[in-house]
């Protein structure tokens, strides 16, 4: 096997190895050299070039996502590392897991006007769950460097004297930090930095590995919950007969399906999903906004519960925020193991588990209460699901009228990605195929990285994935499809309203110069010749029929991926739109 010289690029591989660091996304560049020799040359990894850092991270962040096990980023030095950002917290705040690989020069030339070259120790600091910062290789000729390398181990008391022995702490320093970087990773599910310093030459590779690394075991936590916790939990929703369970993003298949039938046959509970949330139920309450848009002020109060348990990730819907906030529950508990946001300015309990697990100790020990909570809700949510149909039928052709139609048609059993931003509200409003999984950005809400986060699921998962965009978060990002990696099935289904049609919906003087250029960004732009440059078949509609003719035969097999680029009238979406609410009430 050919491996690169340079005995610290061999330790960082051989440890990634023996985590089951399996897929290796690599941008092109010289001082990332002797790593990416390394992977690229053993068999055991998968490797992919994507030459745009931020659409690499996003592209590995998408793979990570499926799979659920840490995926790698390896960069050169300079600012080639801080593109990686996006994705970075992104992956922090969605618990995702994502080991970053930058190759860096040696301390010695940083900070002397040296090119490509910046501070990259710790860049990452404020959104990452480990920085490690490795110690430059030691060798006869780099003896000077010494001095420099022996205040970083405090434990010396300059016993060290020889060369060997320096070497040889050198490399045990590099193996733990290597190590607790990626085996944080593992446990946290989220982004860590190893930051890797090489010195020339870069390329020079040898047949045989001249270390052995020592690979520490992760040691896991056992699930708990503190008997008095669980205690007072169990007292305190038996004693209340308004109970709300938000659910935020979260992964499929999650939740035993007992647990969730058992919260939907309790009467004094309603259960508010959302499409990020992949979870079902008939009596549940998807399309919050739909419910909470029309509501008057006495109706909040009625909605106001006295228990809000949370669990998931971050919250998409704005109106369930706003009135969470104004009308706060007596009680906000939140089910998690890393963190707890208190985004309701109520949080008094965060039961550091998983939700499974939680609801395995805690709904054994409920009793049934008697209330109409849950049955007056449903009542109006059923009204509400009337109206909804109604008004559709009624409506011109337009954003909202196009997911309609769109969400509608998406095979099941497949993944469903979508974009930020009205991409996702729009998505809200719908009750979609339970079949389905949804996921989306939601760490950050940011459309720099929408459509590379989607190849990368569909690279991971072999199911159908479909992405649903906007103009502007497609164009954005349009590097993403800059790769050699798209499957065959992959579908995109861009809604262009010619511009960021999210803002003629929020508050603000529209139709102004002002605003088409600097909110709404009015564009006429359209993704046909993309499409023809990097090969994806490319059809374009405006109008229903269209639209329903062209579904019908977009998601069968053919030999390159498909694009669909639906032009909605940008001046009536906004109209529709704040009508929906009006009419649904």
């Amino acid at each position: 096997m050919i491996y690169p010289k340079i005995p610290l690029a061999q330790t960082v591989i051989q440890l990634c190895k023996a985590k089951g660091v399996k897929h290796i996304v690599i941008s092109p560049g010289s001082r990332n050299a002797p790593l990416t020799i390394g992977f690229s040359n053993d068999d055991y990894f998968k490797c992919y070039s994507i030459v745009d850092e931020r659409c690499a991270a996003f592209f590995a962040l998408g793979i990570a996502q499926q799979l659920q096990e840490p995926t790698a980023v390896v960069c050169t030095s300079g600012s080639a590392l801080l593109n990686y950002y996006p994705a970075v917290a992104e992956a922090f705040y969605s618990d995702i897991p994502l080991i970053v690989l930058s190759a860096d020069r040696p301390k010695h030339l940083i900070g002397i006007g040296d090119g490509q070259t910046i501070n990259q120790k710790n860049v990452f600091e404020n959104h990452v769950l480990c920085s490690s910062n490795l110690k430059l290789d030691l060798k006869e000729d780099n003896i000077d460097l010494i001095e420099e390398e022996l205040p970083v181990f405090e434990n010396l008391e300059n016993k060290v004297k020889t060369l060997p022995e320096l070497k040889k702490t050198v490399q045990e320093y590099n193996e733990e930090e290597i190590d607790k970087a990626i085996n944080m990773a593992l446990l946290k599910n989220g982004p860590v930095h190893i930051n890797v310093p090489f010195d020339e030459p870069l390329y020079t590779m040898v047949n045989e590995s001249s270390v052995k690394p020592k690979s520490i075991d992760l040691e896991n936590q056992p699930l708990e919950i503190d008997d008095y916790i669980l205690g007072d939990c169990i007292k305190d929703w038996n004693a209340a007969s308004k109970k709300i369970v938000l659910v935020g993003v979260n992964q499929p298949n999650q939740i035993e399906q007992h647990w969730l039938d058992n919260l939907a046959a309790d009467d004094s509970v309603i259960v508010f999903t959302e499409t990020t949330s992949n979870l079902h139920h008939d009596t549940f309450f998807p399309s919050i906004d739909k419910l909470i848009a029309p509501l008057k002020s006495e109706d909040f109060g009625k909605l106001q519960p006295d228990i809000l348990l949370t669990f998931g990730g971050l919250i998409v819907s704005k109106k369930v925020k706003a009135f969470l906030r104004a009308y706060r529950p007596q009680q906000h508990w939140h089910i998690d193991l890393k963190k707890a946001n208190d985004t309701f300015f109520c949080l008094n309990n965060f039961v550091k588990t998983t939700p499974n697990y939680f609801f395995s100790k805690f709904l054994p020990q409920i009793k049934s209460i008697k209330s109409d909570y849950n049955s007056y809700w449903s009542h109006i949510k059923a009204s509400r699901r009337v109206k909804h149909n109604n008004y559709l039928n009624s409506i011109d052709f337009s954003d909202l009228k196009a997911f309609d139609v769109i969400l509608n048609s998406i095979p099941g059993d497949t993944i469903l990605q979508l974009g930020n931003s009205s991409t996702v509200r729009y998505a809200q409003l719908f009750d979609l195929n339970k079949t389905l999984e949804v996921f989306c950005n939601r760490g950050t809400s940011g459309i720099d990285g929408c459509t590379a986060t989607a190849i990368g699921s569909a690279v991971a998962n072999k199911k159908q994935t479909t992405l649903i965009t906007g103009d502007l978060s497609f164009i954005y990002d349009s590097n993403a499809l800059w790769n050699n990696y798209i499957p065959d099935n992959f579908r995109i289904i861009v809604i262009n309203n010619q511009g960021g049609g999210i803002f003629r919906i929020l508050p603000g003087h529209k139709n102004t110069e002002n605003f088409d250029t600097y909110f709404e960004t009015n564009h006429h732009l359209t993704a046909e010749h993309l499409c023809n440059m990097y090969g994806l078949k490319y059809e374009s509609v405006s109008d229903e029929a269209a639209l329903k003719t062209s579904l019908n035969s977009f998601y069968s097999e053919g030999n390159q991926p498909k694009l669909l680029e639906v032009f909605t009238p940008k001046n009536l979406n906004d109209e529709v739109l704040l009508n929906y609410f009006k009419y649904i009430g």
